[in-house]
């Protein structure tokens, strides 16, 4: 599962970051009892997961960004019910102080390491991708998580600091894969950019065809959004955008071993996270005014196989 959960603070000051405006005295009057209703609704969608017919368990791996710290994430995570998740979390050097973090179930999952890699940008500093290694199925996973920098402004005034993220992503997919031309590698993340722009498309090599990335698999990552019908994770003026994604090596579009389940990738979306007659997900904030939604954006799910 990948998640952009808006804005999830703690409601402490912390002096090294640019936070104050979610504090009880700040400018969103952001206090306990908002949290812990945010905190409910996340653990809802989750659990939600876990009824729903097409998947009948809670997700093994829940990545998400736009997160304050571990302890706001530990406590979030503690409120699903039955999984005793684990978490994991990098501080990024964002002036806001959100960041990448990582929740996993430790029955099925064994982490083998964390690494993180910095954006090198010219002023405001931005996310640094995060790397994660597993054993599932006793075999080794990589997971690369990106929140890459915003559009805001002018999209193509921003867009070389998307161009710099994807360079650094594509390099530490290509370490991957000169270790091991077979590994198994998702890319998750807040990619700030749909699959069809530059810095998907060229620069991290994003590809809507499984057959292109088995023929060149050290050139292309899979776009599990292929072939998706209906709505994206993000709305924007009247449009759906597809700006978190899930990719995959050649690796996981093999038959054996960690592997793509038949019909894989899902935008995650039921009926209590949009406000009634509206086809905007519900937000925490609207237009600086609280809401008391659970995000902007919506979840990603994939599938995925580990029996032989």
């Amino acid at each position: 599962m990948w998640w952009n959960l808006e804005n999830l603070f703690d409601t402490l000051d912390d002096p090294s970051t640019n936070d104050s405006d979610f504090t009880p005295s700040g400018k969103l009057h952001w206090t306990e009892k908002k949290l812990k209703l945010k905190q409910l609704r996340i653990a809802f969608v989750i659990s939600a997961i876990e009824k729903h017919p097409d998947y009948r368990r809670f997700p093994d791996i829940v990545a998400v960004c736009e997160v304050e710290n571990e302890a706001v994430l530990k406590a979030t995570m503690a409120k699903v019910p039955k999984v005793h998740y684990k978490t994991l979390h990098h501080d990024s050097p964002d002036i806001r102080g959100i960041d990448v973090g990582l929740a996993y179930n430790p029955k099925t999952l064994a982490p083998t390491g964390m690494k993180t890699y910095c954006v090198p940008l010219e002023g405001r500093p931005t996310r640094d991708i995060v790397v994660a290694g597993f054993t599932a199925g006793g075999r080794p996973l990589h997971l690369v998580l990106n929140h890459w920098p915003s559009r805001a402004f002018d999209t193509r005034w921003t867009e070389k600091k998307r161009i710099a993220a994807a360079t650094v992503a594509r390099a530490i997919v290509d370490s991957l894969l000169q270790r091991n031309p077979q590994a198994d590698i998702i890319l998750m993340g807040d990619f700030n950019d749909e699959p069809g722009d530059r810095s998907l498309k060229e620069t991290l090599g994003s590809s809507f065809s499984r057959e292109q990335v088995l023929s060149e698999p050290d050139t292309y990552l899979y776009n599990c959004w292929d072939g998706h019908d209906g709505e994206g994770s993000y709305r924007y003026r009247g449009h759906w955008e597809q700006i978190d994604q899930m990719l995959v090596s050649s690796g996981m579009l093999q038959k054996s071993g960690l592997r793509l389940d038949s019909k894989p990738f899902s935008c995650f979306a039921i009926s209590p996270m949009f406000p009634s007659n509206s086809k905007y997900p519900w937000r925490t904030y609207e237009k600086g005014k609280y809401s008391g939604g659970y995000s902007d954006h919506l979840p990603l799910l994939l599938k995925v196989r580990t029996s032989p």
